[in-house]
């Protein structure tokens, strides 16, 4: 199932999307949010309840929000694919490097990143992304899958000249962390390690990498993340960025207002954004 938050005539709403159209799922579960409808029996609830339902809305009528609106913990890894170390100059890290997000940082498809007017140096980072279904805590390698409700797109848009300074000022401005479109449930994605990430600026393709030469894979990120924090349905582990980030290119390639971002992974779709800068 694809699963999408979004704002109908509106009033908030979560549902299944189904062709052009998304059929509403608040109602029908009695689930108040797609946070709250992730664990096992809530998903098996929206499943009953979409099977035969038409779309209540068009794509084109519903204002898309991040796909978990509320999440309780957003989690990044840092330095994740050995080509992304390789043009920062890292060393391959021998545990996950993470960091957290706020979740007033996130916006939805076809939403609006904020390039604050204190900086020109906004940067782009695609990242694969995990929802978190089934909670736990000490969770084994061999286990993690079994904790995730499906897999999302994430845009770690980065503010780097704070961040050379503060890894948690320059990923934190508000409006800079699209999450979308959607959730693809694990049913149509049984192994995340074999699908292929390409971010495109202006429809130049910026970043192309399969998702299979992570450094540390799905299962160690939730095991490492779950060792210091406990993991609840809705959390959010973005698992790293390719090479190609727009500041490790000659010259640099900073996103400007005017601009159009597009993150596509196969098998989830493209998340779209549209840079302006702050007011």
């Amino acid at each position: 199932m694809k699963l999408a938050s979004y704002i109908a005539g509106g009033a908030e709403d979560y549902g299944v999307v189904v062709d052009n159209g998304v059929v509403g799922m608040r109602k029908r579960t009695g689930f108040p949010t797609l946070r709250d409808a992730l664990l096992p029996e809530g998903l098996d609830a929206i499943r009953k309840a979409a099977t035969g339902a038409k779309p209540d809305h068009t794509l084109s009528d519903i204002r898309f929000l991040p796909v978990i609106p509320n999440p309780g913990k957003i989690v990044c890894a840092g330095i994740n694919y050995r080509a992304h170390a390789a043009e920062t100059g890292r060393e391959l890290p021998v545990e996950p490097s993470m960091f957290a997000r706020f979740a007033d940082t996130l916006i939805g498809h076809e939403g609006e990143m904020v390039r604050p007017k204190i900086s020109t140096n906004f940067d782009f980072e695609g990242e694969l992304t995990i929802v978190i279904g089934r909670p736990g805590r000490y969770i084994k390698p061999a286990d993690a899958l079994a904790h995730v409700a499906g897999y999302t797109i994430m845009v770690d848009g980065s503010v780097r000249d704070y961040q050379k300074f503060s890894v948690t000022s320059g990923k934190n401005f508000p409006g800079t962390g699209p999450l979308g479109p959607w959730i693809v449930t694990t049913d149509e994605i049984p192994d995340p390690h074999k699908l292929t990430l390409t971010t495109r600026l202006n429809g130049q393709v910026m970043q192309q990498s399969g998702t299979d030469i992570l450094i540390h894979d799905v299962p160690a990120l939730i095991a490492f993340v779950s060792n210091f924090t406990p993991l609840a349905p809705g959390d959010i582990i973005a698992t790293g960025t390719p090479d190609g980030v727009g500041h490790r290119r000659n010259p640099p390639v900073w996103m400007k207002a005017g601009d159009v971002l597009e993150v596509e992974i196969s098998g989830i779709g493209t998340l779209r954004n549209h840079i302006v800068d702050e007011t």
